[in-house]
């Protein structure tokens, strides 16, 4: 694929634009330490780039819980709020990735697990809900990721074919699912996702400021 063919972006929420990987990690660990369990590093990657629902039910499962899916969200909320304050930031490279795809005039979107009160609730505070053309969220699709619905969603609302949509992943789900709509899907991964398999990516980069986006984006 060569960078004139690139006509789009579309960038996962958590963990590539903003680093509430952390958070859910502080969140996770906290509260299964309240029922005296400790979190694994498969149960972390289980619940990666899944809805809501679906990450908890994997945390029921793996973990042997007997409290349903709402009550583990509810609490599991109320300790995410007590983070967020303190923890949350953009990842690095965000705010110069953003400014080079304004200069290039690409359409740009946020496809990701995370229901839309959230997104606009994180991206509000720095304030960046203007700055893309539209989000999808957990509402908008009725298979999760790995499934690529989200991102062929995507593509469709942007107006491109999906080979022409670039996108940022930071999860091996996440990753899975844009690469089977076939977008051209750079993974980003972090401290949490470092060990994910990213084998389907077209390029894996050490964090949005890697020279290997900018090569794509600006050639």
């Amino acid at each position: 694929m060569t960078t004139s063919a690139i006509k789009a972006v579309t960038f996962d929420l958590d963990g590539v634009i903003v680093n509430t990987e952390d958070i859910f990690h502080l969140t996770g660990t906290e509260l299964l330490r309240r029922r005296g369990k400790t979190p694994t590093k498969e149960l972390f990657h289980a619940m990666m780039g899944r809805r809501a629902h679906e990450s908890f039910q994997n945390m029921i499962d793996l973990m042997e819980l007997t409290e349903s899916i709402d009550e583990l969200a509810a609490e599991s909320g109320e300790i995410f709020d007590s983070f967020l304050n303190e923890h949350l930031d953009m990842m690095p490279g965000f705010l110069d990735l953003l400014a080079i795809i304004d200069e290039k005039q690409l359409p740009r979107a946020v496809a990701t697990s995370s229901d839309r009160a959230y997104v606009h609730r994180i991206l509000g505070k720095f304030d960046l809900l203007d700055r893309f053309d539209f989000f999808l969220t957990a509402e908008d699709v009725t298979h999760g990721k790995p499934n690529p619905e989200i991102y062929l969603k995507a593509a469709e609302k942007l107006g491109v074919q999906a080979s022409e949509m670039l996108v940022f992943e930071d999860s091996e789900n996440g990753t899975r699912a844009a690469a089977a709509a076939g977008a051209h899907i750079i993974s980003v991964p972090h401290q949490h996702s470092a060990h994910h398999d990213f084998s389907v990516a077209k390029a894996i980069a050490v964090g949005l400021h890697d020279p290997v986006i900018r090569e794509l984006l600006l050639n």
